[in-house]
């Protein structure tokens, strides 16, 4: 974490007081919903001091007790860009192995462990799969919000009403093309209406989001006529697996899953009910928190179980549904202009709850948004830039929705063999097969995102063959060169909408005249044509918009800060401060080096471009100036000199950042 950039504070260096309460009367982004899908993009865009942005909420506050729970190894990675991760591996319950129950043989009316596996493989993340409430992750980003450069703080109970949406404005990038009409639902001031016109809407309103509504969008999908109940409790049994993650199926009584809560005593059940009808649902059923409790001890048996108190229990019908589209542009013609309305979340895709993936997607699907939206409102990046939101994470929700379809059935399914076993009975063994087959998935690092606008081929990917293009950039460890701190590579991509360039040094010594990443450092710190020099405002920092991070081969004691390209040394701030934290070398303490692990070619080395969201979107050449131009250029936008910034509207031009520089909205 750097700070003290601009001149030392005391106190918090994150912490500002300027939080605003009051709904504006136009607003660039408005986001519906306060779930963790919308706080994550709250959280990011509250990063960027032009871009105004408010996120209303209909209940009254805060989240208390929540409903999700699991966070998967990606996600835990997406919490380090935030900063809070550390508070997160402090409180949460680590899950570390899952245990599989299955009918004993030759007494099937009782249950027996059939095998133990671990959750998450090794070197698949150095974070590990865990579990939290989901109240405490809204807590943490609430943190985030109101220490940011724009602080923002939800606005509860505040109900969507309706969303109109000005079809002759759409096209127009600094229009305010949206409005949205709210009311108060609290107190004495409920049904006071509120107008607010937006650029964008964000509807991260759930399963039953208005938004989604209002832009005629639907889910579609199936439901598998499958009751189920969840509680959370604190209990006394002899189960002795009690505190390790476990897939329970009984002969003849159903299915269970036991997950261990944060605190040492607390546990999660979710406990298979019974099948519905053709047209039945789960809001129809006389379910009590006692037939949960009397469900989940008859799948233990023989163990007993007696529950002290039960802390949150809830009822759900296995759904699978799916939108066809992330965004407001429904029909073909639509396809020719510029979203402005867009869905995230449980409003466009739900599932099943027991694979874990439902608030760990969902709030990949605004990480992937934020940075875009962002772009585009800072002037970074052509308007075009945000339809690549839903043609993206439509098909890595579409994965999901296959993978949880399938997962759910069999989880829900008797073993083969059981009394009573129907034809869609599963064998243990295959479902125990297919949860570690597809453990990558679960942990949230399979999603690979096909060559498009912002996703390079693979021509080049056998000069860095572990840093797979179009996946999340797969951290390793290294030594920061400056101070020699040990560290995660990935640690340095924070939640700021920068591109990182990952510089793998080639084999010649940056002394050396062949020296491939001394060549490119000069090159992208002095030629016109550099993606730094084209893309940076005039005047900023030189790591405003994108940063150069580079890995030497050599160890960190046989290279001096001296002997760096000035651009891994960049002069910054006001006052011209150096920033020492662009250079690192292998860590040899740890196995193989980064190198090794990620299959860096150690002649040539390589050029790793890294998206905001932390996906690899390009393995160039050190020396293939050309692509990395071409690359940027397709979507970035040429940086305009303060001085000659042009504002499309009024109301663009009061909202100058602190620094005094204007938004320049027009479509390049």
């Amino acid at each position: 974490m750097q700070f003290y950039l601009n001149g030392f504070r005391s106190g918090d260096p994150g912490h500002s007081d300027d939080v605003k309460d009051a709904l504006p009367e136009e607003v660039d982004v408005l986001i519906v919903g306060c779930g963790p899908t919308g706080l994550t993009l709250a959280a990011q865009l509250a990063a960027f001091p032009s871009i105004r942005t408010r996120i209303i909420e209909q209940k009254a506050g805060p989240l208390q007790l929540g409903q999700a729970d699991g966070v998967a190894c990606r996600t835990m990675e997406m919490f380090q860009a935030f900063g809070f991760v550390e508070r997160v591996l402090r409180e949460a319950y680590w899950v570390n192995e899952t245990s599989f129950w299955t009918p004993k043989q030759n007494e099937p009316a009782r249950i027996s462990r059939a095998r133990v596996v671990q959750d998450v493989e090794d070197g698949l993340s150095e974070f590990p799969h865990v579990i939290l409430n989901q109240a405490r992750i809204h807590e943490f980003y609430l943190d985030v919000m109101r220490h940011a450069e724009m602080p923002l703080e939800p606005a509860y109970a505040r109900r969507l009403v309706s969303l109109k949406l000005d079809a002759a404005s759409l096209g127009d990038p600094s229009a305010f093309p949206l409005t949205a009409r709210i009311e108060r639902v609290d107190g004495g001031l409920a049904g006071a209406p509120e107008i607010v016109r937006a650029r964008y809407v964000v509807g991260c309103d759930g399963a039953r989001s208005a938004v989604r509504s209002f832009i005629g969008r639907t889910l579609k999908g199936d439901a598998a006529n499958q009751a189920w109940g969840v509680m959370d409790v604190l209990a006394v049994t002899d189960f002795p697996d009690i505190r390790r993650k476990a897939a329970i199926h009984s002969a003849a009584e159903g299915s269970m899953l036991i997950i261990p809560r944060e605190g040492g005593y607390l546990v999660r059940m979710y406990v298979e009910l019974d099948k519905l009808s053709e047209n039945q649902r789960v809001a129809n059923l006389d379910v009590t928190p006692e037939h949960l409790i009397a469900a989940a001890g008859r799948i233990l048996h023989p163990y007993s179980l007696d529950v002290k108190e039960v802390v949150w229990w809830s009822v759900y019908e296995i759904g699978h549904r799916l939108c066809d589209g992330f965004d407001d542009r429904l029909s073909e013609a639509d396809q020719g202009r510029i979203p402005r309305v867009f869905i995230a979340g449980d409003a466009c895709h739900t599932h099943s709850p027991k694979a874990g993936q439902g608030m760990n997607v969902s709030m990949q699907d605004t990480f992937n948004l934020g940075w875009k939206l962002a772009a585009v409102l800072t002037g970074r990046a052509a308007p075009r830039l945000l339809c690549t939101y839903s043609d993206e994470r439509k098909a890595i929700a579409k994965d999901l929705f296959d993978f949880d379809h399938k997962w759910a059935r069999m989880f829900s399914a008797r073993p083969k063999g059981a009394p009573g076993a129907a034809e869609d009975a599963v064998d243990p063994a295959e479902f125990q097969e297919y949860f570690i087959r597809h453990g990558r998935y679960t942990a949230g690092v399979a999603t690979c995102y096909k060559p498009s606008l912002l996703t390079g081929p693979s021509t080049n990917q056998n000069l860095a063959k572990g840093f797979v293009i179009g996946m999340r950039f797969h951290s390793a460890a290294v030594i920061r060169l400056s101070d020699a701190k040990p560290m995660h590579l990935g640690h340095v991509v924070r939640a700021d909408g920068r591109w990182r360039m990952f510089a793998f040094a080639d084999a010649a010594a940056l002394s050396d005249p062949a020296s491939r990443l001394w060549a490119l450092c000069s090159f992208l710190e002095k030629s016109p044509s550099s993606p730094l020099k084209r893309h940076t405002t005039p005047g900023a920092d030189i790591d405003e918009a994108m940063e150069l991070i580079a890995i030497l081969q050599q160890a960190h004691p046989l290279v001096s800060v001296s002997e760096l390209p000035g651009l891994l040394v960049p002069r910054k701030g006001r006052y011209g401060l150096i920033d020492y934290e662009k250079a690192y070398s292998p860590d040899h303490k740890q196995g193989p080096d980064i190198f090794d692990l990620r299959g860096i070619d150690r002649a040539s080395g390589a050029l790793v471009i890294v998206r905001p969201d932390q996906y690899v979107a390009h393995v160039l050449p050190l020396d293939d100036y050309e692509e990395l131009q071409r690359f940027f250029g397709a979507f970035m936008t040429v940086a305009t000199s303060p001085a000659a910034v042009t504002v499309a509207t009024t109301a663009a031009a009061a909202r100058a950042t602190p620094a005094g520089r204007l938004i320049d909205m027009r479509t390049k």
